[in-house]
């Protein structure tokens, strides 16, 4: 059974940072595309960043770009997102996925991504 666990969220004030981590299990998490998305209450789910099997391929949201980094722990079967300079508009639950295909698909097809997780809260306060 694939799982999917995020950690990490909680309440931060604007201008802090936060490092989300999402660990994943039941899986060759080594071959797998990962990446986050983020959901605001009453707004559309936005993609947040992306990253391929080795790491060495990113992708960013415009929203993030510059602020947030993808980085993944092939050895601990981890993904993680480091939030630097975080803004109210930043509060969301933040979700980490999985697929086994490669990144263009979290970008233009996220309902199709093989695994999410549950997702964690981050709350940024002004």
């Amino acid at each position: 059974q694939v799982q999917l666990v995020e950690s990490g969220g909680g309440l931060v004030q604007a201008g802090g940072s936060l490092r989300l981590s999402c660990a994943a299990s039941g899986l060759t998490f080594s071959t797998y595309a990962v990446g986050w998305f983020r959901q605001a209450p009453g707004k559309e789910r936005e993609f947040v960043a992306a990253c391929n099997w080795s790491g060495s391929l990113n992708y960013y949201g415009d929203s993030v770009k510059g602020r947030f980094t993808i980085s993944r722990d092939n050895t601990k079967n981890t993904v993680y997102l480091q939030m630097n300079i975080l803004n109210p508009e930043d509060t969301a639950v933040y979700y980490c996925a999985a697929d086994s295909g490669g990144t263009a698909v979290f970008r233009t097809r996220p309902s199709k991504l093989n695994y999410w997780g549950q997702g964690t809260q981050v709350t940024v306060s002004s």
